[in-house]
């Protein structure tokens, strides 16, 4: 039976008795239940919905069918058994809540900024006789707030130990934190799950303990949220490792052939954090040249001279740690370096002229074997020719034709 122009009121007042009376006729709700149960499967007018999950913010769409019609309006009631929608009716005053579909079939209504209070189980009635109806259980997944990492806010020396922990709040189920250095994953404590009192919410929060070293300064350290309400990746924090560590000294010359009489230096590298904050020069069993400077980083040589020959040292120093680099000076002749130069260019000069009349000889000695060869075979050509009393018979000589011929006889007295 269908009150498709009935007020509202009147039709909540039909659809309580209507439903008093099926469960006399039927015996009572659970035998009105179990009857519903037993022919819902091929009953022409049951509804038919789906639940749905969605996330704080987001929209659902709610959609009940039958399968045949009889004109009995649909109608969608929410958790509190409120009407939202009889046919194309709205009944509650929610500008988020906007019909979507109605046809004797189908009606779909959308859910719009869906709220944490808005989960629980919505009912789609169809008014006949007996009222029909099906449940459609709403799923809202609170979103996780951007996690924050802290104990990073001091820098921790080399061989230390540092322990981080990543927040995040607001998730619903709660959300799940993961670890990565750079590209790597690190297995952080178990998450600590805590219900947020008056929602139904939860904040979670991991712990990280590493043992840093030198090659971990400025490595990214990553806490990323998993949930099923994001994306993978969606929601992450990085921030930068900070090590502290002492020197590595390193002496850079200015070239690797210092020459006499030249300007030279060298440079005093300390790969650190914090920068080294102090430089010293020595020169290692005895003083300094004259003529060298220091100058912070470097020592500066203003005409070098064979008696600056040595092992010199740095030493940086940058309130963590000090370290020292040496650097073993060899000063050059340029005069030796000259007349070696010479020397090695004669050698250079004598070594390509043998090759060159070695060369010319091969040719010459394979030139005469090809013109001796060249000689035999013409000979070979020829051969019988020298005796024929003419151009015909030296041919047929020559072509090994003069089977005919008598031999030419020679008598002596």
């Amino acid at each position: 039976m269908a009150f498709p122009s009935a007020p509202l009121w009147i039709v909540s007042i039909l659809t309580l008795l209507s439903a008093v009376c099926s469960n006399v006729v039927f015996g009572g709700a659970h035998v009105n239940f179990l009857m519903r149960a037993s022919f819902q499967d091929d009953d022409p007018l049951q509804p038919v919905t789906s639940d749905e999950t969605v996330s704080v913010g987001g929209a659902v769409t709610l959609t009940c069918r039958v399968a045949e019609s009889d004109n009995s309006s649909l109608q969608w009631s929410n958790t509190a058994q409120q009407t939202l929608y009889f046919g194309e009716k709205r009944a509650l005053r929610d500008n988020r809540i906007q019909l979507h579909r109605s046809t004797p079939t189908e009606l779909s209504i959308i859910i719009s900024e869906v709220q944490l209070s808005d989960e629980g189980e919505y009912t789609c009635s169809i008014f006949t006789m007996p009222v029909r109806t099906a449940h459609a259980t709403v799923t809202v997944l609170g979103v996780p707030g951007k996690p924050h990492i802290s104990g990073l806010e001091h820098p921790v020396q080399e061989g230390g130990t540092l322990t981080l922990t990543c927040t995040s709040t607001g998730s619903k189920p709660p959300a799940r934190l993961r670890w990565f250095r750079g590209d790597l994953e690190l297995q952080g404590r178990p998450d600590v799950v805590e219900s947020v009192p008056d929602e139904p919410t939860y904040n979670v929060s991991s712990e990280l303990t590493l043992e840093v070293s030198r090659a971990d300064d400025n490595q990214v350290v990553t806490c990323a949220v998993d949930h099923p309400s994001l994306a993978p990746g969606d929601k992450r924090s990085e921030q930068a490792l900070q090590v502290l560590y002492s020197p590595n000294v390193q002496i850079l010359p200015e070239s690797d052939l210092p020459r006499e009489g030249e300007k030279f230096h060298l440079e005093c590298l300390g790969n650190s954090n914090p920068e080294p904050s102090s430089y010293i020069w020595e020169k290692k069993d005895g003083e300094l040249p004259p003529l060298a400077k220091a100058e912070g980083t470097f020592l500066r040589f203003e005409a070098l001279n064979k008696s600056d020959n040595g092992v010199y040292l740095c030493f940086a120093d940058n309130g963590i740690g000090s370290s020292v680099g040496e650097y073993a000076l060899l000063v050059q002749d340029p005069t030796a370096m000259s007349t070696s130069s010479s020397v090695d260019h004669a050698v250079i000069g004598g070594v390509v002229a043998v090759i060159v009349f070695i060369l010319l000889c091969l040719l010459i000695v394979f030139g005469r074997y090809l013109i001796r060869h060249k000689g035999t075979y013409l000979t070979h050509e020829a051969k019988g020719s020298d005796d024929a009393p003419d151009a015909d018979t030296a041919i047929i000589n020559a072509e090994g034709g003069n089977s005919g011929v008598e031999d030419k006889k020679e008598y002596f007295i």
